[in-house]
């Protein structure tokens, strides 16, 4: 049963940089140019079958936001779906063993439901929040087994979807992930098993109770390059909000419905040590 929980203020800013930005906290309406308050992105996605919610995986702030906007839904409707990037398919039996039950304390937490790879500082309050009800917390990410598969044979997925356009921007994400030394030889490898990835979390967000929400990285979400490009033509289009540090580039229409502006973290050089 499905009981209104009131909303809490928003979390204070995390992140050191851009304190003075204008619009910071608000959000953007990439359609009309207009700012409104975060109050009134959650009125606008209440109504929504399906929320793409992007972030950029290094700032405590975006993690912050999403958990107090879920909250926020959550006093407006039930939140039937929560989808994690985060989260392996094959860490789902683990996942539903745990829904609606008592948790236990960090760190065993984190150990019973296979946790690698990711910060749990960062998301275990959301891992959490999403096991408080039965049958919400859905694991989107490919198996390791999956994607060998799709590194080893890339040529079994179709990329028909992607622009020309889109093929060139996703190729430039790769290698500038990658410290721009990924031989040339592997990016169809690479591009598979971001596609695999993509492909995946359209097939369990869209399939999900609604309404469902995914949280993923900004990439993931893009309307021009991600998820919405592998959605089901016969289920509602979702809505796309990126969370985006002040002084970065906005992005626009044709990538994102709404773009929340957060404070941002120092610049820092991944790559220097492969110097």
């Amino acid at each position: 049963m499905w009981l209104p929980l009131p909303v809490m203020a928003l979390p204070d800013w995390q992140s050191p940089e851009g304190l003075d930005a204008e619009h910071l906290g608000q959000v953007l309406n990439t359609r009309t140019g207009e700012w409104v308050g975060a109050e009134q992105l959650v009125a606008a996605l209440a109504d929504q079958p399906a929320v793409l919610l992007g972030e950029k995986h290094d700032n405590p702030d975006h993690q912050a936001l999403q958990l107090w906007l879920l909250q926020a839904l959550q006093s407006e409707r039930e939140q039937a779906s929560l989808v994690m990037e985060m989260l392996r398919s094959e860490q789902q039996l683990q996942l539903d063993q745990w829904q609606g039950q008592p948790l236990p304390d960090d760190p065993a937490l984190p150990e019973k439901l296979g946790w690698q790879g990711w910060d749990w500082s960062a998301y275990g309050e959301l891992v959490r929040w999403g096991l408080t009800y039965p049958e919400r917390l859905l694991a989107s990410n490919l198996s390791r087994d999956e994607i060998q598969a799709a590194y080893h044979e890339p040529e079994r997925l179709d990329t028909s979807r992607y622009s020309p356009e889109a093929r060139e921007e996703l190729g430039r994400v790769m290698q500038r992930s990658h410290c721009d030394k990924l031989p040339e030889e592997r990016l169809p490898a690479m591009l598979a098993i971001q596609q695999a990835r993509d492909q995946r979390m359209a097939s369990v967000l869209s399939a999900a109770d609604t309404p469902g929400l995914l949280v993923a990285g900004a990439f993931h979400v893009r309307k021009d390059l991600g998820v919405p490009l592998h959605w089901p033509a016969a289920v509602a289009e979702p809505v796309v909000v990126m969370l985006v540090e002040a002084g970065s580039d906005l992005p626009h229409a044709d990538q994102a419905d709404w773009v929340w502006l957060t404070a941002a973290q120092p610049e820092q050089d991944y790559c220097a040590q492969l110097r």
